[in-house]
């Protein structure tokens, strides 16, 4: 446990393979998987596989929309904090913070209505982060957040 980066609750981190320089998260142990909000969703073969195409707004002050595209991971079942189970589909992708990179796999979803575009689950933190529930916003911006606010 001492070697993790302690980071808060609420964290600023980065997607670069899906263009996107800055991103506010909410980190949350209590959640297996990661979601990402989208507005809009829609799957498409290229090469024989499926890939996803979606849309989503960033920024409060003044949203802008971003167009992403990634190969689909898979479809698995979610349970919500509601305890509602629901199919979403998964891709796999990129993540910068606290000055690592690392992979994460990242269901899409509708979460135009919470306060953070992205939860990132204990899969995500797990081995990598440990999370004080007293801090936030503990990491510099990271170093892609030049093109995008939220």
């Amino acid at each position: 446990m001492a070697d993790l980066i302690t980071l808060g609750w609420r964290e600023r981190l980065a997607l670069p393979q899906l263009g996107i320089g800055l991103l506010k998260a909410k980190l949350d142990t209590g959640a297996r998987s990661s979601s990402l909000h989208v507005d809009t969703l829609e799957e498409f073969q290229r090469d024989g596989a499926t890939w996803l195409r979606f849309t989503m707004h960033i920024g409060r002050r003044q949203p802008q929309e971003v167009c992403c595209e990634a190969q689909a991971l898979d479809r698995r079942a979610v349970t919500d904090t509601g305890g509602r189970r629901t199919e979403r589909w998964f891709i796999r992708s990129e993540v910068q913070l606290a000055g690592l990179h690392f992979s994460v796999d990242i269901n899409l979803t509708d979460r135009r209505h919470m306060l953070f575009p992205l939860l990132l689950g204990r899969s995500a933190l797990s081995g990598r982060f440990a999370v004080d529930p007293a801090r936030s916003y503990t990491q510099s911006r990271p170093l892609m957040a030049a093109n995008n606010l939220s």
